[in-house]
């Protein structure tokens, strides 16, 4: 009998606990606010800034007139997905470049987990926006 009690005592403690991952909504909106930022650098560094998004994660690059380069100081260093996200489009991975005048190609990534999807997506100027 007192087993029991402990058992169910325990079982209740298990299911109140609450997942420890950011959620995908802080997954995306984190990724959002990075694309916005690169957006900036390429406007106020007036140079090609590019983000490329794998199934693993993301990471960012700078064109210098002559070749791309990793940047990765300040914010701008490789994140990687939280466990169990999948990335919608995967391949080939998404990249997105905003050029000097913050212009970029439309692009949407799609990142699900748990059943739960946010779409961030970039228009034709550059402005980055988050859905779902």
């Amino acid at each position: 009998m007192v087993v029991a009690i402990i058992g169910l005592a325990a079982g209740a403690v298990v299911l109140s606990v609450p997942d420890p991952r950011p959620s995908v909504a802080e997954d995306a909106e984190r990724f959002a606010a990075r694309l916005s930022r690169a957006r900036e650098e390429a406007v106020l560094s007036n140079r090609p800034v590019a983000v490329e998004a794998t199934p693993a994660g993301y990471g960012f690059s700078v064109f210098d007139g002559a070749e791309w380069s990793a940047l990765d100081e300040g914010p701008f260093g490789p994140e990687t997905w939280t466990a169990g996200t999948t990335v919608d489009p995967s391949n080939p991975p998404m990249r997105i470049v905003f050029d000097p005048t913050g212009v970029a190609d439309p692009a949407a990534l799609t990142l699900t987990r748990d059943r739960q999807s946010r779409t961030i997506a970039v228009d034709g100027a550059g402005e980055v926006r988050l859905n779902g």
